[in-house]
């Protein structure tokens, strides 16, 4: 189960095809699209831990659409390799990490925070689980299971946090920026599980 349809990824998709093709006639090449990536999601975790809010949920959205086009890119020009699957996933790691340090340390030092300390708890919890969401699949992958499910996968935390964020703020005493970190903890958890019966069950439980 995922939390946007293949409809909706079409959509998407269909939309962003005119750029993918304009970059890979402009020669740039996906780890390039995947740096740059990155390094917008580092900017978005700053934003986040100096208290910009809103300005980091829009960043962190554009580092989303980044994140897809790295590998179109690739496939449609040809590019794909070992070395850049590689240092895809791992900067992905990075990303993962670096929003919900950026958000941590915004609830750490603001004036007017409700349930401080839970909340800093629930981000770092939503650090680990979107870690082991993400190896779970890479981990998966190396076994040859293509180990896409879940409810909370990259695009779907992106997105869910980027919007909400972009749109409505911390809210007032931080309460609904920590709702979001809550719900994308949860979500997370229970994907990890769910990746976590898929494999068993596509390997029998050998």
């Amino acid at each position: 189960m995922k939390l946007f349809s293949p409809g909706v990824e079409r959509v998407y998709y269909s939309v962003t095809g005119p750029l993918v093709r304009w970059l890979v006639a402009s020669g740039v090449r996906p780890n390039t699209i995947t740096t740059v990536g990155t390094l917008l999601v580092v900017v978005s975790a700053v934003l986040f831990g100096f208290g910009y809010i809103r300005l980091g949920g829009a960043v962190l959205l554009l580092s989303g659409g980044m994140d897809t086009l790295d590998g179109a890119v690739a496939r449609l020009s040809g590019a794909t390799t070992k070395f850049g699957a590689f240092y895809d996933s791992t900067l992905d790691r990075v990303s993962d990490g670096a929003t919900f340090i950026g958000i941590a340390a915004y609830l750490l030092h603001a004036p007017d925070v409700a349930y401080r300390n839970l909340a800093i708890i629930l981000a770092m919890v939503a650090t680990l689980s979107s870690l082991v969401v993400s190896y779970a699949r890479a981990r998966a992958e190396g076994l040859g299971i293509d180990c896409r499910v879940g409810i909370a996968q990259r695009a779907e935390r992106i997105i869910g946090l980027g919007v909400a964020s972009m749109l409505v703020g911390a809210g007032p005493r931080a309460l609904v920026l920590e709702g979001i970190v809550a719900l994308l903890a949860i979500a997370s958890i229970i994907t990890v599980v769910q990746r976590f019966v898929f494999v068993y069950r596509a390997t029998n439980g050998a």
